[in-house]
């Protein structure tokens, strides 16, 4: 019975471990991003909601910012590419360069 009461208290102190950090990591993304990227509710209500154990930090990362992957209201990230799109003008690279290759 003692060996199971120490394996209740290690999955407790495990559990309010992981709602610790997910409402830690919630707050401190919340401060990082964007107001102009924030969905549903200003960034304010947001930094409130992450501090309920559980639900907040869920809540935020679920439906409080943008998805990265191109979801509504996503913000440019560098040179669109794709069809019609010709690359930067000049050479990426040394080997790319003929000035740098002549020097050689």
């Amino acid at each position: 019975m003692p060996h199971l009461l120490k394996e209740i208290t290690v999955l407790r102190v495990v559990f309010v471990a992981l709602v610790v950090f997910a409402s830690i990591y919630a707050i401190v993304d919340c401060l990082q991003t964007d107001r102009r990227l924030v969905r549903v509710m200003p960034k304010a209500v947001w930094l409130l909601a992450a501090l309920v154990p559980v639900v907040g930090p869920v809540f935020w990362l679920v439906a409080g910012r943008t998805d990265a992957r191109g979801g509504p209201g996503r913000a440019p990230r560098g040179p669109k590419r794709g069809p019609g799109r010709q690359p930067p003008p000049g050479p990426r690279g040394p080997d790319d360069d003929p000035d740098f290759l002549r020097k050689l």
